[in-house]
């Protein structure tokens, strides 16, 4: 049997694995209890290994209306007395449940906000506050006793269970008492309220307030009116005050008083005690009803009244007795077979078998209550075989049952967070993950030899200023596509550039292949796109996106650090890439090509958007790799004797930062796994934390040791699981997703191969959503070294910028980019930083450098020609 409380997943099948020592608090009516429930090891509950010892403790009057921490104070001054009592003790930690029978609004099993009290309970300042926080600030108050209260259950949720313990078929539990109230098994798909539409959930239906709205108006009698307006919540819990225990008695007496007024009964004759409100009690109606001493009963009750009944007003009374309890038990049967009729309907069913446990004095107590109450159900539903339980230890055993569950399940959820927690980064560390960056720009910008971070000069010395015009050819290569583009500027017409495109794929055996045969391949798209562009003969100058570490000398030239993102053609690295495709084109022999431009995709991007915003001076790349890019001031640029401007791009080929050791303290386990399996250990260790390549590898590593530890997928480590690369980083996205009900994650999953509960898609989803929150922390602290180190280069106490973006995980995934810009806003304060996405990608601006310099040419020989 599944259940769900909040947001809290309880498998309850109560095997043997459940055991241990449990104490219980019943609160609900004018005592509570106090419990210790013992599920003997060995034995398990449906074997009857549960033993009980309980103590009842009244409650003094003053408390119910007096202030709520007098009352818990009480409550938990009571607890410790029991403990010293049953020589329970005081040093060892003792989980307990809380029967707590008063409407409130859950969010997880243990809270739960009180909605309003009923029963005669008044209690200051408790309404709309966590009660089972203010059960524990009790106790923390009186002190001396280690207790983790681990759950809350409504009295009528802990019946059912009680009684599901032993009928599997136990799906609605009915408290009929002081109060009363129903719940039921609804299907989860049905409850907005709360995360998962799989399986099902215990809803506490509060069915006391049923009438609060007018609905039952047709139905009150003046004496019901009498008794609300007369009650210390008028115009509440309509219902329960026509069926509960607490009100039955008294409307007994309106009816018996106001029948004596007008010579019914009694010649007449009225009372002082009649007159008196509460005493006629339920407990005196159930005594009148008695089958053998009811009218004896009656006449010793009517007496005591200081009435003296004829024979004849005995039967009155009686008759009066039966109507209202008859009344309350139609009303209730009424009740339960809506909530019958919708569970039938709920499966499709054109019968039901279920069991309907319940407690409750009335029901205990009163000689004829159940029989009339299960004749009307069975005669609302006949097509319904119906079962009436008893609880026969009330709700205290199936609390402190249901936290003998949540205490596994707290066990579980520790030992994930336990796991998750390295990857939780504090203020500090990020704050440290900003200052390493920081530092390591300023190590790349001075040193021409090895650095972490490259600090690359670009050669673009500017930013586009609108004033571009022509067509432009734009090559991008990074990743498993490689993509051909026509750009056609129209001089000083930003929103009107035209952009033609086509996309070709990069096979693997070409990304892991020879040089030669990647840039073959690369000339062979180049070739097809001309014809598709029918622009074969016309030899147009090229910008190329290349995005990989390139060391430049100069803007048409570019030779390869190291390949990157699964790449690794041979004999490329340390050569030049334009003269490589240069000589590819030659090969062919068709076309001919103006290469004037190769660029990084972080620049192309950064140029793209800087056509749109003329303060975009930042480039981010957060997709399958990462890389930032930024306008230097060329004097720091102490690697390039160019004097050319005043500013640089440089191209930071930030994912290799850590390649020196410097982020060792917060790389986990699983980062070190990925790494070592990866085509490049011990290099780009940063994009390994933070791009869409890794990040649904290092989620699977966290995924398979939750796995091999029993926390997910029932311990059950499949080959779809061991298989690296599976989960791809769209997966993240998609389960990240505020949209996407668990149902569907767990389609996701079972896609992988991953056969899944709802409770592991909602591990699966907390593991996904905290390595991405990992990532785009740790990009948002790279950015804030970024835009700190331009405020300071410029001598401003304030700097306004924007970061032009490309790449899906920035892009598509539901909450990188939020928690990336809010930790860059955090950790670089004195900025203002716009994120701009690149609506082109990097490829427009590829075009756009190129035509910037050739802007630049035109405007050098117009000028000389003048001269």
């Amino acid at each position: 049997m599944q259940y769900k409380v909040g947001n809290i997943f309880l498998f309850l099948s109560f095997t043997p694995a459940e055991k241990g020592q449990f104490l219980a608090l019943d609160l609900g009516g004018s005592k509570f209890k106090v419990l210790q429930v013992k599920v003997r090891e060995g034995m398990g509950i449906r074997r009857g290994g549960v033993e009980m010892e309980e103590k009842t403790y009244p409650i003094p009057k003053e408390l119910l209306v007096g202030r709520g921490t007098e009352l818990f104070d009480h409550v938990s001054e009571s607890l410790k007395d029991f403990l010293h009592e049953k020589n329970i003790s005081l040093d060892k930690k003792h989980p307990l449940a809380f029967t707590f029978s008063f409407a409130c609004e859950q969010s997880s099993l243990d809270q739960g906000s009180l909605l309003g009290w009923s029963k005669n309970y008044r209690a200051r300042g408790l309404q709309g506050k966590d009660v089972v926080q203010a059960l524990r600030d009790a106790i923390d108050r009186t002190g001396g006793m280690d207790i983790e209260v681990l759950a809350m259950v409504n009295d009528t949720v802990a019946t059912m269970m009680t009684c599901g313990f032993d009928d599997n078929y136990c799906e609605v539990g009915l408290i009929i008492g002081t109060g009363t109230n129903a719940c039921y098994m609804e299907e989860l798909r049905h409850v907005d309220l709360v995360e998962g539409d799989e399986g099902r959930m215990c809803v506490n239906t509060e069915w006391g307030a049923f009438g609060d709205d007018g609905a039952l108006d047709d139905y009150l009698t003046e004496f019901d009116r009498d008794v609300d307006a007369a009650s210390n919540n008028q115009g509440k819990q309509i219902f329960e005050k026509m069926v509960s225990g607490m009100y039955l008695g008294e409307l007994v007496r309106l009816v018996v008083l106001k029948m004596a007024k007008l010579g019914l009964l009694f010649d007449g004759h009225v009372s002082d005690a009649l007159r008196t409100k509460g005493k006629i009690t339920t407990a005196n109606v159930a005594a009148m009803e008695e089958y053998k001493n009811g009218l004896k009963n009656t006449r010793d009750i009517l007496t005591g009244l200081s009435l003296t009944p004829s024979q004849d007003d005995c039967i009155a009374v009686q008759h009066v007795s039966t109507i209202v309890s008859f009344r309350s038990s139609n009303l209730v049967a009424a009740g339960l077979a809506a909530i019958l009729t919708r569970i039938k309907q709920n499966r499709n069913l054109r019968a039901l078998r279920i069991t309907v446990g319940v407690d409750g004095a009335v029901y205990k107590t009163h000689p004829q209550y159940p029989k009339r109450l299960h004749k009307v159900v069975r005669r609302l539903l006949p097509e319904c075989h119906v079962r009436f339980v008893l609880s026969d230890s009330g709700s205290s055993k199936g609390a402190a049952l249901v936290t003998a569950v949540a205490q596994r399940l707290a066990s579980q959820k520790r030992k994930v967070d336990e796991t998750l927690s390295p990857f939780r980064l504090s203020h500090e560390q990020l704050q440290l993950v900003k200052a390493r960056m920081r530092a390591g720009l300023e190590a790349g910008l001075k040193r021409k030899g090895s650095t972490a971070i490259k600090m690359l000069p670009s050669f673009v010395y500017r930013t586009p200023d609108g004033t571009e015009h022509g067509k432009y050819l734009a090559l991008d290569l990074g990743g498993t596509n490689f993509r051909a583009l026509l750009v056609n500027f129209k001089k000083g017409l930003q929103q009107n550039t035209r952009l033609h495109h086509k996309i070709y794929t990069i096979p693997l055996e070409i990304m892991q292949g020879t040089g030669e045969e990647l840039f073959d391949h690369i000339a062979e798209c180049i070739s097809d796109f001309l014809d598709y562009m029918g622009l074969k003969n016309a030899r147009l100058p090229a910008g190329f996106t290349f995005s990989f570490p390139c060391e430049q000398t100069a803007l048409d030239t570019g030779t390869l650090v190291s390949w990157t993102k699964g790449f690794k053609a041979t004999d490329c690295e340390g050569h030049d890439v334009v003269s490589m495709l240069r000589e590819a084109i030659k090969r062919r022999n068709d076309f001919d090509l103006d290469i004037a431009a190769v660029v990084n995709d972080t620049v192309g991007t950064m140029m793209s958007c800087a056509y749109e915003d003329p303060q975009c001076e930042v480039g981010l790349i957060a997709g399958t790799g990462t890389n930032v890019c930024y306008m230097e001031e060329l004097k720091n640029i102490e690697k390039t004797e160019q004097s050319t401007g005043q500013k640089m791009c440089i191209n930071t080929e930030w994912g290799g930062l850590g390649d020196d050791g410097s982020l060792d303290d917060i790389i986990t386990p699983y980062d070190v796994e990925v790494d070592q399996t990866s085509i490049n250990p011990g290099k780009q260790r940063f994009e390994k934390l933070t791009s869409g390549m890794y990040l649904g590898e290092v989620v699977r590593q966290v995924l398979l040791d939750l796995t091999r530890g029993g926390l997910l997928f029932r311990g059950h480590v499949t080959e779809a699981l061991k298989t690296a690369g599976i989960f791809q980083t769209k997966y993240l996205s998609q389960i990240e997703s505020d949209r996407l009900a668990l149902l569907q994650v767990r389609s996701i999953l079972q896609g992988l191969g991953l056969d899944s509960t709802c409770n592991d898609s909602i591990i699966v989803k907390q593991v996904c959503g905290t390595v991405s929150r990992r990532a785009a922390q740790l990009c948002g602290a790279g950015m804030a070294a970024v835009v700190d180190k331009i405020r300071e280069n410029r001598g401003l106490d304030h700097l306004n910028v924007t970061v032009g973006v490309d790449g899906a995980l920035y892009k598509l995934h539901p909450h990188f980019s939020g928690v990336l810009q809010e930790t860059a806003r955090v950790l670089a304060p004195q900025c203002n930083v716009t994120f701009l996405p690149s609506e082109e990608g990097s490829g427009k601006g590829a075009a756009l450098i190129t035509a910037v310099p050739l802007l630049l040419t035109r405007q050098q020989e117009t000028s000389s020609e003048s001269s």
